[in-house]
């Protein structure tokens, strides 16, 4: 018999991924919403004309979350080392050096400071255990994540050619 987990299971899982040509560039968010328990399923994307790849992952994270309409178990599924990292190692300590973070030459501001607040506001609202996937290693919640990220910008940049 395998050994009882303390945390509570997740009701949903969330698999999110942003992509952008060109770092900054056109970029593309997306994410899946799944509710194993009823079957249910939502997938959105969205994009903008000049961002990065962090920010496009930070975004579909938030806009995962903020599809929930109450306060959930979530699990987070993401190829996202910067978000990993910025959950279980960064984010505690910006708050507590009122959103600054430690550079070899003294202080520095949080990079894409903006939504990590906002996520920080959906964290205290849902309860979210980060897992990590590799990209482009046949996940497939993954591999359609990206596919739908890429589409958004690449129809945001059909619409209207850069100038």
């Amino acid at each position: 018999m395998a050994p009882k987990s303390s945390a509570p299971k997740a009701e949903v899982l969330l698999f999110t991924d942003g992509a952008c040509r060109g770092n900054p560039g056109p970029g593309g968010w997306a994410f899946i919403l799944r509710h194993p328990a009823s079957g249910k399923q939502i997938e959105r994307s969205g994009a903008e004309r000049a961002t990065t790849n962090n920010r496009m992952e930070l975004l579909a994270v938030i806009r995962g979350l903020e599809a929930l309409k109450r306060p959930t178990r979530v699990e987070l599924v993401t190829d996202s080392e910067y978000v990993g990292k910025g959950l279980s190692d960064w984010l505690a300590k910006w708050k507590a050096h009122g959103w600054r973070r430690r550079t070899s030459s003294g202080w520095a501001e949080v990079k894409n400071e903006d939504l990590w607040r906002r996520l920080d506001a959906l964290l205290a609202r849902h309860h979210v255990v980060f897992r990590h996937v590799y990209g482009h290693t046949g996940h497939p919640e993954n591999e359609q994540c990206d596919r739908m990220a890429v589409a958004a910008y690449e129809r945001l940049v059909r619409a209207r050619p850069a100038e």
